[in-house]
């Protein structure tokens, strides 16, 4: 026997849940209909949805854990690229599915861009500078990087999500076509100069003071070709163009019928894409590697708002979906607070667990708005 045969084959079955993601997808293509026939039952729906969420998550973790491989492989910039790229693809397609699927959901995107902007900011850098606070006392990260990530996020964040509130070229919280463009342009020329900048001349400022980098660590020692991680890669995200349709049907059931807060929908998607990163930053941060925890964290904002906003403008294009991207009331307050806290919490270099507590409770404030705004 090949002596290679063995790694070969323990490597194979570590991927079982790809056979359970196949699966699933081959069961509902072929007794979907029969599946969520049953959805008024409120046990079965919840037995679907579990089924589906569970399928999806657990697919987003495989893509990003050969993301992660995929980049260490090729190395930057292309290894960023391949990570982020992964991730906005699942997320796409994720509000895409739910989007073309429902019929009363143009706030969908916004809904989801700025759950996923509250969960990251809020709860995952309060999660991780909490976790890392209490183990480390206090922790340290470069200030240039975390200011360049923000000097980007912000203007963004408010000319995508505040911005169409206060415009008056069409009726609500809507952009005319050459607004469209204009932050179509924007959004994908600032996310391409920030990438020159991370990944080029400016490279040192995304690395932390004890020499760490953006590469994942803690990587097994014996690591299969480029080619077995880009191909596992590809062939995990497949079936989540298919389930996230699926997934579609009970979160627009709850939404639409049960008249559960609209904003519930765009919270699940933004589960989906943020935990990969929420279980990598709070890891990093654990270990004292504050600098690749920030990475990742206001990494994600970035390319959430940075890739997907351009994304889903093309998308409600081509599928004459009007999008309503203006937040209003509440929401729009919590969100430029939470990006006022972020330019507090940022500008010393060091982190404690007092600042983990503040991102902590605009988290708290998030989740209590979502059934109580």
């Amino acid at each position: 026997m090949n002596p290679d045969t063995h790694p070969k084959l323990r490597a194979l079955g570590k991927e079982w849940f790809l056979a359970a993601s196949l699966g699933t997808a081959v069961v509902f293509a072929l007794f979907g209909i029969t599946l969520l026939a049953g959805l008024a039952n409120p046990l079965w729906l919840a037995f679907i949805f579990i089924w589906l969420f569970a399928a999806v998550l657990g697919s987003a973790l495989c893509v990003a854990r050969h993301a992660d491989r995929v980049a260490e492989i090729l190395g930057e910039p292309y290894g960023t690229l391949v990570l982020t790229l992964s991730v906005t693809t699942i997320e796409v397609m994720s509000i895409s599915a739910v989007m073309l699927h429902g019929e009363q959901n143009p706030t969908l995107v916004r809904d989801t861009l700025f759950a996923i902007v509250m969960i990251i900011l809020g709860g995952i850098v309060g999660g991780s500078l909490l976790l890392g606070g209490w183990r480390h006392r206090e922790m340290h990260y470069n200030l240039q990087g975390a200011n360049s990530f923000l000097g980007v996020i912000i203007p963004l964040a408010v000319i995508a999500l505040i911005l169409p509130s206060f415009t008056a070229t069409t009726p609500g919280p809507t952009l005319s076509s050459a607004q469209q463009i204009f932050v179509f342009v924007m959004s994908i020329g600032l996310y391409a100069t920030f990438l020159a900048l991370q990944t080029g001349r400016h490279r040192g400022y995304f690395v932390g003071d004890g020499g760490e980098t953006t590469e994942p660590a803690g990587l097994p020692e014996a690591k299969p070709s480029l080619a077995w991680h880009a191909s596992l890669l590809i062939a995990y995200i497949l079936p989540v163009v298919f389930l996230a349709e699926q997934l579609a049907r009970p979160i627009d059931y709850v939404i639409e019928t049960m008249k559960a807060p609209a904003l519930l929908g765009g919270v699940v998607i933004a589960a989906l894409v943020a935990t990969p990163e929420a279980i990598a930053a709070m890891r990093s941060a654990a270990t004292n590697h504050m600098q690749r925890s920030i990475n990742i964290s206001l990494g994600s904002v970035l390319s959430t708002i940075g890739l997907t906003v351009p994304a889903m403008l093309a998308v409600g294009y081509f599928t004459g979906h009007q999008l309503y991207l203006g937040l209003d009331g509440a929401n729009a307050v919590m969100l430029m607070l939470t990006l006022a806290v972020c330019v507090v919490t940022f500008a010393s270099g060091r982190t404690n667990i007092l600042q983990g507590a503040v991102h902590a409770m605009l988290f708290a404030a998030f989740v209590m708005l979502i059934f109580q705004g």
